[in-house]
């Protein structure tokens, strides 16, 4: 939203954060989490720019590498500045990456494939994305329209314990509040 009022002009605003749909780990190798897997394991994580950089921080957020602090949100495996268990980081189409699970010690998987997969988060992941972290979608309007009333009780409507158990209930953790 920041590049595009910056890019085109536009002067929208954040009203409140939705859902997120976080990003997932998962193996067929049985490890219980991420600091489980072994020296030299493959771990695999989408190649498309945005992904492979949630994929690397999560990484870094488990302690498993270490990126260059000057990528931020454009990590790429060749900002890896520090790998103790030499981690090989496989870069696979992010459709690909499911099926490829059972020749990788671990992968990060969209919930978009992950479902369709037969992968349920709560069930199958070993870490998992923080539903309030960066990549939550947000409830945007015009920022001359974030102070009016209809915003506020739009963003109460849809924080509702309701839309919480719904999102809960449909998406078995494959969707997130991340209010």
């Amino acid at each position: 939203m920041d590049q595009q009022n910056e890019d085109r002009g536009y002067k929208l605003a954040s009203a409140a954060p939705t859902i997120t749909f976080p990003l997932t780990y998962y193996t067929r190798k049985g490890y219980k989490t991420l600091a489980d897997l072994p020296q030299g394991a493959r771990v695999g994580i989408p190649n498309d720019p945005t992904n492979a950089n949630r994929a690397l921080h999560m990484l870094e957020e488990q302690g498993l590498v270490r990126l260059n602090p000057k990528a931020g949100i454009r990590a790429t495996v060749l900002d890896i500045i520090d790998n103790a268990k030499k981690l090989r980081i496989i870069e696979l189409d992010s459709a690909q990456l499911p099926r490829s699970l059972e020749d990788l010690d671990a992968a990060a998987i969209n919930a978009s494939y992950a479902e369709p997969a037969g992968l349920t988060p709560a069930k199958d992941g070993i870490a998992q994305e923080r539903p309030d972290g960066p990549y939550a979608n947000i409830l945007c309007v015009r920022a001359e329209d974030l102070s009016k009333p209809w915003v506020a009780k739009f963003v109460q409507c849809y924080h509702s314990p309701e839309v919480k158990a719904f999102v809960e209930k449909r998406f078995n953790g494959g969707m997130l509040c991340a209010w």
